[in-house]
This record gives structure tokens, sequence and C-alpha cells, in this order.
């Protein structure tokens, strides 16, 4: 495998000489390393990885000036599309990257974790840190990866709460009888309950194009990606039925490229990953309110579930939580605990689910 990641030294001296007593002279180490992703450079993620995430770790390696890294930044398609970063990462087509594991059940099942659990926290910052510590208390997230040949930094939440976008008025679980929407994976589940309610797979860049071509008639997805991408204009309702934040990013590294990498640089590379985390679970809550506002200036209307129609929905679906758990332990990887370990940590950080998916484990 050739791999883009190129070590070399850097071409200028990196400090004098000292003078009569003929010191030894040293050199930065510089480290070329491609970031990717499918999506474009204004998803607030990529945004953030490219404002916050690069120049924080450049800032943590300017402290000892042993080595500088040399960032090279594709995305928007540049080398990959959205559901290709898994796959270019694991091929070496880009170093590191944010996985958008949504996309890939099959290979990556236990991200699904916070997916297969609605109706539990709006809190981005909180579902963020409960999936993480997930992924280090127990191997199955990171032997995921290490079977695509990528090494797990950290879980990403996006979104504050998946909430329905719709064409037409929503008022109650009746009005999405018949109804087509868009979902990028293990939320299409949600529908389930619903009579006549049919799931269409898509991701995000194209729910504009499917709702106004009349593919499908709503799409779940939250309100700063509601902004983002103009959704007033072809789905004006909003149901805000909180159907909970879910970790849908991780940023991951070619193995191969990890392997070949200073210990000081990895140490960097991990420390602020988590930092990344928390820092986009935040802006996603901080732009919450706001993206909610921009919406409605948009032309959105908003239509308020109320608590009995939100706890009839989460009462309609299959308990999608054990199913994911049950599936996992039939590989031999320890799905019902860590499914019962997830929900004690949002119970934990004050969180009351409508329905405990992990009480029904048998």
């Amino acid at each position: 495998m050739k791999l883009t990641r190129r070590i070399a030294m850097a071409t200028g001296l990196a400090l004098s000489l000292t003078g009569a007593f003929g010191g030894a002279a040293s050199a930065q180490e510089t480290i070329n390393m491609t970031a990717i992703d499918g999506y474009p450079a204004r998803a607030m993620w990529v945004q953030e990885f490219s404002g916050f995430f690069i120049p924080r770790v450049n800032e943590e390696l300017a402290k000892s000036g042993n080595y500088k890294i040399n960032w090279q930044e594709a995305y928007g398609g540049q080398i990959v599309k959205p559901r290709g970063v898994l796959e270019g990462i694991k091929l070496g087509l880009g170093d590191i990257g944010i996985v958008t594991t949504i996309f890939h059940n099959s290979s990556l099942p236990s991200q699904g974790i916070s997916a297969v659990t609605p109706f539990i926290s709006a809190d981005a910052r909180v579902v963020a840190k409960a999936v993480d510590e997930i992924a280090r208390e127990f191997p199955q997230m990171n032997a995921e990866l290490e079977a695509e040949n990528q090494v797990y930094l950290a879980t990403g939440v996006v979104l504050d709460t998946y909430q329905m976008f719709s064409k037409t008025p929503i008022n109650s679980l009746a009005d999405l009888q018949g109804q087509k929407v868009a979902g990028a994976g293990y939320n299409l589940r949600y529908l389930e309950g619903i009579e006549g309610a049919a799931g269409v797979r898509g991701g995000l860049p194209n729910f504009y194009n499917m709702m106004q071509t009349g593919v499908t008639d709503a799409a779940m997805l939250w309100p700063e990606a509601a902004k983002t991408f103009k959704i007033a204009e072809v789905a004006p309702y909003m149901l805000k039925a909180d159907l909970g934040a879910v970790n849908s990013k991780t940023v991951t590294v070619n193995a191969d490229v990890w392997a070949a990498l200073p210990d000081e640089v990895k140490d960097v590379l991990q420390a602020v990953a988590v930092e990344y985390r928390d820092h986009v679970a935040g802006v996603a809550m901080d732009r919450a309110a706001e993206s909610l506002q921009a919406y409605i200036d948009g032309g959105g209307t908003v239509v308020e579930m109320s608590a009995e129609q939100r706890q009839a929905w989460a009462d309609s679906m299959p308990n999608i939580a054990v199913d994911w758990a049950k599936k996992l332990d039939g590989t031999g990887a320890p799905g019902s605990d860590m499914l019962v370990a997830y929900m004690d940590k949002l119970k934990a950080a004050g969180f009351t689910p409508l329905r405990d998916w992990a009480a029904e484990l048998n």
C-alpha cells in the first residue's frame, strides 16, 4: 500500500550554530498529512476540524518544536464522497479524516449505540462523552476500526437532536402515516411502528433534492443542518419531536500512518481529538436555538409534539436497542453490556429515558 504520508526533514536550519563553541544544530521534523471528509467545508464539523482541530494540533506541537505537520485538506468530494471516507482512509487516500459512521452500520455496528436509543437526551455534549467513554471502556469500537485499517481517536456528536422536517404539516403520529421519510441509517427504524410510513436512505447533502423532487415527503435531521442546507425552502414544517442526539462522526487515522508517527505526535492527536469532541458538541448546542430561529426566519413553521405523542412514538417502536445488542452478542462482542453501560451513563447524567431500552434485555 502506498501511503500518502511522507515524513521529511525540514529544509532550513532550525537552529543556528552556537558560534565558536560549535554547538550541534537540530532540525524540526515535518510530517505531511492529508485530512479528508466527503462533506463540504461549510458543514459545521468540517469547519471546526479545519478551524479548531488543526490549529490546536499545530499549537501543541509548537510547544516542543520537535515536529510540525504540513496539512493538506481535501473536503467536499475532492478525494472522497461522504460515504467514502472510511474506505478512503483504509486505502490511504487520506491520512486522517471524519468518518460518518451511520453510513457503515454493517462494518461499524457498535457506533450505532446512541442511534438505537432515541428519546433520551438532546444534549450533544453528554452523548458525545458517554459514547466516547464506551469506546474506551470496551474494545469493540476500536476492533471494528482496526479491521478497516484505522485507529480510533474520538467520537463526535454534531447535532443537538433529530427532528422531523416535512413538506406538509405534521401534528401527530397519524400525520406521518403513509409518509416517505429520508434518513441516514438506524433512525429509519424509528418509523417502524407508524402505519404506512416508509424510510428512504439518503445523505444530508441529498435531502433537499429528495424532498424537492418528491422522492420523500419528509426528512429526519437537525436545525443547524436545516439552516446550512436551506431545508425550509423545500420542507417548511418542522415537528419538534426531540428524538435525541446521536453520535455520527468519528475521527480516525490510517493505521499504517499511525504506526509510523512519533509518540509525541500521537499523544497530541489523541488529546486534541478529545478536545474536538467536546468543542463540536458545544458548538452544536450553542447553535441549536439560533438555527431553529433561522429556520423560522427562512419561512419554516415549528409544531411541538406533545409529551403524550412522544411517549406513544417511543412505545410504538420495536426495541431496536435490544436488537442491536443481541446482534453484537451473537458475534462475540459485548453488545448487551455496552447497552447497559451506556444507559447507566445517561441516567447518571440526569436524563430519564421515555423508554428504558436496556431494561427489556433478557
